[in-house]
């Protein structure tokens, strides 16, 4: 990943046995990911203070133990994986962030056959034509960049505070509360953030918590609001334990962009 120290690879493994985890880093940001590695392991977050009385999400937190709030602490990599997200499904959107880390990323440190995400620079200077043939429009791509050029303060931010990069985030045209929420829920670690706007979370949320398969944003918010300030621990255990709610829709035909950009510009 990039990290606010440069490109690093780092690898996590954990022995339960031994009660140990064992943290492995290459490149540049090796120093940055063993600094920070509490945090990144999310050995930090233990949620004494999470004592939950709804029954479900009790016996979701009790089976679930090893989910942790992580803190990564580098914003750029979620911030654009996150923007790419943005208004599509997520079979566009992971096509379009491994077509753009595949044309754009480098090789990532330690020899080991794994591409890191392409830098801020690298980023900021994409051609628009460059970010169509990728399948992103305008609108996104044009936040990526912002994102990218704004990666130091956002880096700095990061170190000051999560009042500070959350603010800073929101500062950028084009990153809204959906994805804010996102990033600051795991590389500030923020158990409290909820993505507002998501198109199949509050179904879930609302199908675990009140046998509610159309919950809207406020009716999440609203089921969500006892558990305050672990409104986020709550919905991942929901998403991690429960299974999503029944369709009653056909799926949505998928448009696939890189194509269509492709035969335009033959």
């Amino acid at each position: 990943m990039n990290s606010p120290a440069g490109p690093v690879t780092f690898s996590v493994r954990a022995d339960p046995r031994a009660a140990a985890v064992d943290v492995r880093a290459w490149g540049p940001g090796r120093s940055w990911i063993i600094d920070h590695a509490p945090d990144i392991i999310g050995s930090r977050d233990d949620g004494r203070d999470f004592a939950p009385t709804n029954a479900l999400v009790a016996t979701l937190h009790r089976r679930l133990r090893g989910l942790r709030m992580i803190r990564l602490g580098a914003i750029l990599d979620l911030a654009v994986a996150t923007t790419i997200e943005q208004r599509v499904t997520t079979v566009e959107a992971r096509r379009s962030w491994r077509a753009l880390v595949r044309r754009h990323g480098e090789p990532a440190p330690g020899d080991l056959g794994l591409v890191i995400p392409p830098a801020a620079p690298v980023l900021a200077a994409l051609p628009d034509w460059e970010w169509r043939r990728l399948g992103v429009e305008g609108r996104r791509s044009a936040t990526m960049k912002r994102i990218a050029g704004d990666a130091s303060a956002l880096d700095r931010a990061a170190a000051a505070g999560d009042a500070c990069v959350e603010r800073r985030l929101r500062s950028l045209r084009g990153v809204g509360p959906w994805t804010t929420a996102h990033v600051m829920h795991l590389a500030s670690g923020d158990a409290d953030a909820v993505p507002i706007g998501d198109w199949h979370l509050p179904g879930h949320v609302g199908h675990a918590l009140a046998g509610e398969a159309r919950a809207d944003d406020d009716r999440m918010l609203e089921l969500l609001e006892p558990f305050r300030p672990h409104r986020g621990r709550v919905w991942r255990l929901i998403v991690c334990g429960t299974g999503s709610p029944p369709r009653r829709a056909p799926r949505a035909r998928i448009h696939d962009l890189m194509r269509l950009e492709a035969k335009r510009g033959r």
